[in-house]
Formats: C-alpha cells, structure tokens, sequence
C-alpha cells in the first residue's frame, strides 16, 4: 500500500511527462500518416462465423497436456540453486528503455498511426541487434489488480535464429514507475535428460500470456508452460545454452526458464500464431488465432477456459484424458492476424502489412460486422503497425500493450474503439 500511494503523489509530475511524450507522438503519426494514406483502397473483410463445438474444425483445435515430472524439475533446481521469483529478476534489472523523446525517428516510425500510442519506449538497439520482437504480456493479465506485488510488470518476448540454432528469452521489464522502465532478460529452455541439463527453446516467440503463477509461450509445436516461481540463475556468462563448465549458461542472460511443461494441438505440428488472456469471460479463458499467411484462405479463432482448480492455477481446464476443448471456435476470412485479442465478445485483430514499409490493419470483429480503424484524409484501414505483434490488454487500467520493431507502446482499447470506422 506505501508503494502505491507513493505513486498517487507522483501524478501531478508524471501527466506533465505524459503530456510531452503525448506531443512527440502525436508528431510521430502525423509524420507517418503520409505513408500510410497512400494505401487508398480499403480491405475487406466480413463478420465471425461460428463454427460447432462439435465436428472436425474443433477436434483438430483440442490441446493435449504434457506435464514436465516434477522429480525433473526439482533434480534441476537441485543443481542449479533455489528458483526466484519475480521480484528478485526485477531487483536485478541492468538495462533500461529509452522514453519516445529519445528514441530515433527511424524506431518511432514502427508505431501505429491511428489510434496514437499514449505511452511507447524504445529498446536499445545494441542490447536488441539480431533478435527478433515478439509477444508481449503483462501483470494485468498475471492478477487482475494489475500488479505483481508491489510491481506494475511487462513481459516482452524475443527470438533469435532459426531451427535448431534458435533461441527465445524474455525481457522482465519494471513499469512500476512510468517514467523509467528497467529491465533484465531470461532464457528460455526446455529441460531435458531427466533434469540433468537444459536446452534453449529453438522456436520464435509470437504469443505470450500470464496468468496467476504460469507463462504460456507460443512456439512453433504448440505451447510451453512456464512457472514464474521456478526461475533459475545462470552462473556462467556465455553463449551457450545449458550445463557448462563451471555452472549454468543462459546466452548471456541472468536467469533461465525451465519449461514444466506443453501444450500441443491434436494431430498438429505447428502451434497457434497468438494467444491473449480474456478476462470478461467467467472463467477467465485463452484466445488463440492460428497461423494463416495474407494470401492464405481464412483464419481460425477459438478459446480455452483456464482450470479454476487451485492446485492448478495458470493452466487449462482439461477432461479425464488431459486436453484442453475449445469452448467457442470461429473463422474469419482476416488473414496473416499477428496479434488477437477478445473482450466482451468483441473480437480485436492485428494483420500486418502487405509490404516491408507499409502499415497493417487493426479489425474489430464480431458474428454481425466488421469494422477497422480509419486514417487518413482518404479513410485508409492501413493505420495499425507494420509487423503487427500480439495484444494485452488489462481491465483494470483500460490499456491495451503492444510492441513492434523496437517499440514497446500502450494505448487506450477505448482509443481503439474510437478509431474504428
């Protein structure tokens, strides 16, 4: 309670920040609606179309659960050390974003256009060079009072290489104070032989969600789980992934992420595109969109309920045979979606651009309609970001977190909704 009446007291300094960082983004999407009005024919697309609880389109949507033996997991702990938790990755942050004044215009340039980003941050592009951004989650969706303790906490997803030669960490980042985020990164890794050892996770990272004690990451076979009280130190300093000499490498990252375990969608090798927590359901459930590039044919959507057994929490509910059913699935003729989002059965979808320098399409969908933002003194639908990332959004602020490029950046749904044509 200190920490946040603390906050309260800042207000009146941070909403003169706010509002010239509001004014450098404003003049960020007024520099870069030239581009983007330039696309001059609308897509098109139609409302939802629900497809059956039962039949083929949802059998293949069910996801079977594999659970990590916790004797692997506690053999790892044994010899790494104790897990941390978040609050000690946090304290141990080494790195810091850049606010929008001092991010380069060429980074500013990946921001939407319409709706304007209240708040965005750059990476640093030495400590980002080579890696690729994905998803992004918050502790709005870990608790539904925002926080993580006595921490506002962004989680931002990135990948690295490709194949066996890939691999994926996680930036915590500390938003606890929105005038300066700081941060410090953790591998991603899967364990293998018994716990004896681990390997990096080799799969780019698209879609992330926390929720309660659980990270649930998209890969390329399905889903990892990961438990935010079984984090790990490296103890060695290296580019390897693993057991070393003298310790525990993580690729230079301080802490490591010990999978506990998978989903994997029935008869299936690739895994969804993107996930996002919805949090106006009861219960809670995960939204997923699967993989479905532009000049494909339509794209899938569908959610899982999330276990409301304590002895579970962070996971699926699943039946007697260990998978996960589909309580809604539906189709769009959207494609190329990087970014879902549902909330009170409105469907929010971000499809990136058609070209490298081009701006993609922000859809808010539902089974009657569709509507996209508008921008431009042509009413253009290309407002949305370039490379469109996954979605969070957090009931209890309003916000709505995204990233792409090198830019991590919120805005209001509401702003969203108002800029749907």
């Amino acid at each position: 309670m200190t920490q946040r009446g603390r906050h309260r007291r800042q207000k009146r300094g941070r909403a003169l920040r706010a509002l010239l960082a509001g004014t450098a983004l404003a003049l960020t999407a007024a520099a870069t609606m030239i581009s983007a009005s330039q696309a001059t024919v609308s897509d098109r697309t139609a409302a939802l179309k629900a497809l059956p609880s039962s039949g083929r389109a949802s059998a293949g949507l069910r996801l079977q659960e594999h659970a990590v033996p916790r004797s692997t997991l506690d053999r790892l702990a044994s010899a790494m050390g104790r897990p941390v938790g978040v609050t000690t990755v946090l304290d141990d942050a080494d790195h810091s974003l850049l606010d929008t004044a001092g991010c380069p215009p060429g980074a500013r340039a990946a921001l939407p256009v319409a709706p304007a980003a209240r708040r965005a941050y750059c990476w640093n592009a030495a400590d980002t060079r080579g890696w690729r951004a994905g998803a992004v989650t918050t502790s709005g969706d870990a608790d539904d009072d925002g926080h993580w303790g006595e921490h506002r906490v962004i989680l931002s997803g990135w990948s690295h290489g490709s194949g066996r030669a890939g691999h994926a960490r996680v930036a915590f980042v500390d938003a606890t104070d929105p005038a300066r985020l700081t941060y410090t990164w953790a591998t991603l890794a899967v364990p293998v032989e018994g716990g004896r050892d681990y390997r990096a996770l080799a799969s780019p990272v698209s879609g992330m969600v926390w929720y309660q004690g659980k990270l649930l990451v998209t890969a390329a076979d399905g889903l990892y789980v990961y438990d935010m009280h079984r984090i790990q130190r490296a103890t060695v300093d290296s580019g390897a992934v693993g057991r070393v000499r003298g310790g525990w490498s993580a690729y230079g990252a301080k802490y490591v992420l010990p999978a506990v375990g998978s989903y994997r969608l029935a008869g299936r090798t690739a895994g969804p595109a993107a996930i996002s927590l919805d949090r106006s359901t009861a219960p809670d459930s995960l939204v997923a969109s699967e993989r479905v590039p532009a000049d494909g044919g339509r794209t899938r959507l569908w959610r899982y309920a999330f276990s409301g057994d304590p002895i579970r929490a962070g996971l699926l509910a699943t039946d007697a045979a260990g998978r996960a059913v589909p309580t809604q699935a539906y189709e769009t003729r959207t494609t190329g979606v990087g970014g879902v989002l549902s909330y009170r059965s409105q469907w929010y979808l971000a499809g990136s651009a058609d070209s490298p320098d081009g701006h993609g399409t922000l859809w808010r969908q539902n089974t009657h309609k569709a509507r996209a933002t508008v921008c431009g003194a042509d009413d253009s639908n290309h407002c949305w970001t370039g490379r469109a990332g996954s979605l969070s959004y957090s009931p209890e602020s309003g916000e709505v977190w995204s990233q792409s490029g090198r830019m991590l950046y919120a805005l209001p749904l509401a702003s969203i909704d108002r800029s749907l044509g």
